[in-house]
């Protein structure tokens, strides 16, 4: 099953959280090849008399050497300034131009600016774009406009290069409650999150929790005319979750066939009814799974019993091979593979070989790697998005921050740059050439007084590197209710070359684990790492576990972790 690459329909629709953002959309739904162009323009920020603005231009017709894009205000905004274009105004009338070194646009290309601007009253966005005289976001002639469409009509089941492109992404309303209940939590109540299948009760709903049906009927009216992507996270593996105790599964390490029968083929079932063909669904499959057959078995010293069982029976590359074939029978399914995060997978013996493991599995019981849409990083955890402050080719005194205790020798400092990073290297490995990568970005924000604002000082390597790192954990390795964590980057599309969209799979306010034992019916055990006073493994170099008290089982609420994610966002609520 090949994957497609079409054109962008429509300007940027992610679902807006309270922070000021404002969307451009398309009017109605429009024919592909009709549209010669796309506008994204997304209010980032708003105070009482300013705002700043990202745009993001793609051309769907011929290639240019230069731009000129152009809208007018209905209010009285204007631009104070600008970076990666050159802006004039003119009263209402804008005019945003190329710099020197991002005029070339080819077909199916995008270019991206920001600006800064003030306004009194309301700031509401343009309607009309035009890209060097022709006009944006509408039908510019070709395929007949369809008008709008029934929200239970199937859609023709054709993939797209990128199911975050042009569509809103499904707010879970049972999420959506619980983060609206807690204080000054209706800022983020509207953000799109992960919708979790972690046991087979799951699918039909379980605990008074709606069922899949009952979420993909929600998705259907969220839909309306659009284009709605829903984010599903396939999550039940015989012997789960082998390196770690907190989110272990119901089904045993040789439960395989039961994996198959009464939990992937419900949901693929499910999936595949006509009714949901005209949702973008996106599924996350099997997080923290396929990373440990590399990391944790023999002989690493951070082996476990458990993982070397797993990589001995076959079953985790048997049980992901058939999910990616089944789910990726349906058409109008996103696969997207865990592929762990810079802080478990950067360094040179684990990064390709966890690419290997990956296409193995991408290649077992009937599988494919074009049933493979993407990767995911950083899911549940909190790397840091980009560090701004040093470089993996950064020294200090003639030694390499390579060498500092908190990189430890792995090849990247941030999840941006592994995240490309691993693109490149499936693609090198024989996945399809348009494979895109999610960044879970739910708690990886580290805001708050202590997030540095400059370079660490020079005086040796782990002074600098230390100084003016924005992770704050004390390693790399500590994933649990991570104390001084905050809320990162909201969810966007296409926010950077080769990433499909910034996401919160795992949602904010939903426990990592819980810090002490507690009796339970859904297969959860206790991880001391989720306990604020263990004081490590191997895994961690034997630091302190950094974790928040108190905490409930993973994947219930957990309002001190909420309102600590709140308090440290960055961007700031």
């Amino acid at each position: 099953m090949s994957r497609t690459r079409t054109a962008l329909l429509a300007a940027l629709a992610l679902v807006a959280g309270a922070s000021g953002t404002a969307l451009a959309v398309v009017p109605g739904d429009v024919g592909i090849a009709a549209v010669p162009c796309t506008v994204d323009y997304k209010v980032q920020n708003q105070w009482d008399t300013g705002f700043t603005t990202a745009v993001t231009i793609t051309n769907n017709s011929a290639a240019k050497s230069s731009w000129s894009l152009k809208w007018s205000y209905a209010g009285n905004q204007k631009v104070s300034n600008f970076w990666n274009s050159k802006i004039s105004q003119s009263g209402t009338a804008v005019t945003a131009a190329n710099e020197s070194y991002n005029g070339s646009l080819g077909t199916g290309g995008s270019v991206s600016f920001g600006f800064q601007g003030t306004y009194s009253g309301t700031n509401a966005v343009p309607t009309t774009f035009t890209l060097d005289g022709v006009t944006c976001n509408v039908d510019g002639g070709g395929p007949t406009d369809p008008g709008p469409t029934d929200p239970g009509t199937p859609g023709t089941g054709t993939r797209v290069d990128n199911p975050y492109t042009g569509a809103k992404v499904y707010v879970n309303p049972e999420w959506s409650a619980n983060a609206a209940a807690e204080p000054g939590g209706s800022r983020i109540a509207n953000q799109p999150t992960g919708v979790w299948l972690d046991r087979v009760a799951a699918i039909n709903g379980a605990g008074g929790k709606m069922g899949l049906r009952a979420h993909l009927d929600e998705a259907l009216k969220q839909k309306g005319s659009g284009e709605l992507a829903v984010q599903l996270v396939i999550y039940d593996l015989p012997g789960r979750d082998c390196a770690a105790l907190a989110s272990n599964g119901e089904f045993g390490p040789t439960d395989i066939d039961k994996y198959k029968t009464q939990y992937i083929d419900p949901i693929a079932a499910i999936l595949a009814d006509p009714k949901y063909a005209s949702l973008r669904i996106v599924t996350t499959v099997e997080l923290d799974s396929l990373p440990n057959l590399v990391t944790n078995v023999s002989p690493r010293n951070t082996a476990t019993p458990n993982c070397d069982t797993m990589k001995s029976n076959g079953n985790y590359i048997k049980g992901v091979g058939y999910a990616l074939n089944k789910l990726g029978d349906v058409p109008n399914v996103y696969n997207y593979v865990d592929a762990g995060h810079h802080g478990w997978l950067g360094w040179d013996d684990n990064f390709s070989a966890t690419v290997q493991t990956i296409k193995q599995a991408a290649t077992a019981e009937g599988a494919t790697v074009n049933d493979v849409h993407g990767f995911i990083t950083n899911t549940a955890n909190y790397s840091a998005l980009k560090e701004p402050y040093y470089t993996i080719n950064d020294s200090v005194n003639g030694k390499s921050v390579r060498e500092s205790k908190w990189v430890d020798w792995n090849r990247y400092v941030d999840e941006l740059s592994y995240a490309q990073a691993f693109r490149q290297e499936a693609v090198s490995q024989g996945f399809p050439s348009g494979v895109g990568m999610l960044i879970d970005t739910s708690r990886n924000g580290w805001g708050g007084s202590a997030r540095p604002t400059g370079p660490g000082a020079k005086t040796d390597v782990d002074t600098y590197v230390d100084g003016g790192r924005i992770d704050r954990r004390l390693n790399t390795g500590n994933w649990c209710n991570q104390s001084g964590a905050g809320l990162g980057e909201r969810p966007k599309a296409s926010p950077a070359a080769g990433i499909d969209a910034y996401v919160w799979i795992k949602p904010p306010g939903e426990s990592d684990g819980a810090s002490s034992a507690v009796p339970n019916d859904e297969g959860k055990g206790f991880d001391r790492m989720c306990d604020p006073t263990y004081t490590g493994n191997p895994r961690n170099n034997n630091h302190m576990s950094g974790a928040l008290p108190n905490a409930p089982l993973s994947g219930h609420w957990f309002s001190a972790q909420f309102q600590e994610l709140m308090k440290n966002a960055y961007p700031a609520l």
